[in-house]
């Protein structure tokens, strides 16, 4: 069975966001590179080379713009630029390639999702993450579908902003809890596919739905190997058969079959 629908990366982030206390799951992007990012002393991946997270604002409101830069600042972030509208947002992800762009959704001109739209496009390196007042489920999915790889709310801490650029410059995704809630049952109930079920169980072997399981539960290569009691190589090696043997891509199509099948 083939890949996905349009909507998986909509449901893997509202699933797993719902299942897990801070809201992470894994969502390395297919064919990244991974690389060492430092904020404030966190967010390392083995065997990179450091550098620091370099983060683009987008949002209309200056006195906003000023005191978010402020907080990041004081927490080791580099801003390399501000912007107050989407087209302006492009310009600055051509001439600067920030590690993630933290976007607001309502601007005059081009909208927030028009822009994220573009970078996932244009800078597929270039994480963003939505931060804004709505919680209207069809802008979170209309987010989300257009690329951005988060969600959070105006209204979140600084520490939990720092936890999704983290997650995001590591290829990880951060959605808060309330908004992934509200998504969740939409989401199931109309993209479910129970006969999906079936195909992996009669592909698969006990362990590979095993790991398989795990990827949907947002674990990494490292947790699965932990908790298996088996090596790093050998869950690499579960996870290509089961690419293979599923005719998916990557483990973000993985994980979403398994969701939308049920066996999770």
């Amino acid at each position: 069975m083939g890949p996905p629908d349009g909507h998986d990366h909509a449901e893997l982030v509202a699933e797993k966001a719902a299942s897990r206390p801070n809201g992470l799951f894994a969502c390395r992007l297919s064919g990244s590179e991974p690389r060492t990012y430092r904020v404030n002393e966190t967010a390392t991946i083995e065997g990179a080379a450091e550098h620091a997270l370099r983060v683009l604002l987008v949002d209309d409101h200056d006195l906003f713009r000023t005191g978010l830069r402020n907080l990041l600042e004081e927490q080791g972030v580099e801003i390399v630029a501000e912007a107050a509208s989407g087209s302006e947002a492009l310009r600055f992800v051509r001439e600067l390639t920030p590690d993630v762009v933290v976007m607001d959704l309502n601007m005059p001109g081009m909208t927030g999702v028009e822009a994220t739209r573009h970078i996932s496009r244009d800078a597929p390196l270039t994480r963003v993450i939505v931060l804004t007042i709505s919680d209207q489920e069809q802008d979170v999915m209309d987010a989300i579908l257009a690329g951005a790889c988060g969600y959070l709310l105006k209204d979140a801490s600084i520490q939990e902003l720092i936890r999704g650029l983290e997650a995001a410059a590591v290829g990880e995704s951060l959605i808060s809890s309330h908004i992934a809630g509200k998504v969740l049952q939409h989401v199931r109930a109309t993209t479910a596919a129970p006969e999906a079920a079936a195909t992996i169980r009669a592909e698969l072997s006990d362990r590979e739905i095993q790991v398989l399981k795990l990827i949907a539960n947002g674990k990494d290569n490292a947790m699965i190997a932990g908790e298996l009691h088996i090596s790093p190589k050998t869950v690499k090696n579960h996870i290509s058969n089961i690419l293979m043997k599923l005719q998916i891509e990557n483990r973000i199509q993985a994980a979403v079959y398994a969701t939308r099948s049920g066996i999770v």
